[in-house]
């Protein structure tokens, strides 16, 4: 993650994937096959990088915990409305990008 301002991260692609598979609740092993899913198996997280990532997206609020239940013992995550600002700015970015890339190469 690289930070401009306030306003103006850019998310690593990891970052951005977990964002994103955390719109619903879900548990460590549940966000690594939603974000296999999402990228058709590009992007394969192992535990560790996306357990360090977890604590840091929890850290800066951009995601939390929920509580466990006694049924459920696995730790879930939610996306917060903050979390949200920053994907939904970086998906802006993105679009972006991707826009002024396709009418460059159109143009020639």
């Amino acid at each position: 993650m690289l930070i401009l301002d306030h306003e103006h991260i850019v998310l690593t692609e990891a970052y951005y994937y977990i964002l994103l598979s955390l719109f619903k609740p879900l548990h460590g092993y549940g966000i690594m096959k939603k974000i296999a899913k999402l990228s058709d198996g590009r992007v394969m997280l192992a535990a560790g990088t996306l357990y360090g990532a977890l604590s840091k997206l929890e850290q800066n609020q951009w995601i939390k915990a929920l509580p466990v239940n006694n049924f459920d013992c696995k730790k879930q995550y939610l996306i917060t409305p903050k979390g949200k600002e920053i994907v939904i700015n970086e998906l802006k970015r993105l679009t972006e990008l991707v826009n002024n890339g396709q009418q460059i190469i159109e143009e020639n």
